[in-house]
Order: structure tokens, then sequence, then C-alpha cells
């Protein structure tokens, strides 16, 4: 369970799904790190959409 002052501060309320993301540094996981799938969504879109588009041709 995350406390609430971090729930608070990034504003995650009761049913907002959120993505695990992990890296790992000489085979071991250092960090992890929770998104809103919504954000990671958006972040995905801003980043893959001019490739996309440009790979379609559109």
């Amino acid at each position: 369970m995350l406390p609430k002052e971090v729930r608070d501060k990034a504003k995650i309320r009761a049913g907002n799904k959120l993505a695990v993301v992990s890296w790992e540094k000489e085979g071991r996981i250092c960090c992890i790190s929770l998104i809103k799938v919504e954000e990671l969504t958006e972040i995905v879109k801003d980043r893959l959409g001019p490739v996309m588009k440009e790979v379609l041709g559109k």
C-alpha cells in the first residue's frame, strides 16, 4: 500500500490503474517506479506517434 501522502501528491485514487516500471543495473533491479496507465499511454503516443506516421506514410 502506498502512503496517503504519496497518493495525494501523485493524485492516485481508488480504481486508478498503475504500471510498474523497473530499471536494471548489473543484472539486478535497482529502481522501481509506478506510473498511471493513462499517463504512460500519452507518453507512448507522443513518442511513437510521429514515428508511426512516418513509417505508415501518413
